[in-house]
């Protein structure tokens, strides 16, 4: 038995095919997604995506937004998303160092929270093209 998953940002489709489960990152922590699951609506957090299909695992970086889920029927809505095979791992890496530069730097509240948020974007692009097994 298999899922449908749908994972749209405002320009694109990035996804709309079967999976077999799907482990996600959501405000409150991760969850893993099975055929039959309960219904359910859910924040996602910056963080990894990753779908199994044939054996097979893929990562997707998502950048916020929120999901629908139920008669495995899952929509994913998030501002940008890339897979995994779409992030040049050296430039990820190097935009993690600029972000952990930029974050030290931070002076006052609003720099902080924007320094914050460029640092988590790069950790999880980074992530995705690093998965932890």
């Amino acid at each position: 038995m298999t899922l449908n998953l749908s994972l749209l940002t405002p320009n694109r489709i990035v996804w709309d095919s079967e999976v077999e489960e799907i482990v996600l990152s959501t405000n409150s922590g991760q969850i893993g997604i099975l055929p039959n699951h309960a219904s359910i609506a859910t924040t996602i957090d910056i963080g990894i995506l990753q779908t199994h299909l044939n054996n097979q695992w893929l990562t997707m970086a998502l950048m916020d937004g929120f999901a629908r889920i139920g008669n495995n029927e899952i929509t994913i809505s998030v501002n940008n998303a890339e897979k995994d095979s779409d992030i040049d791992p050296q430039e990820a890496q190097q935009t993690l160092e600029i972000a952990e530069a930029n974050m030290k730097k931070a002076e006052g509240r609003r720099q902080k929270i924007e320094a914050n948020l460029a640092l988590r974007r790069a950790r999880t692009r980074v992530e995705a093209v690093n998965p932890i097994s």
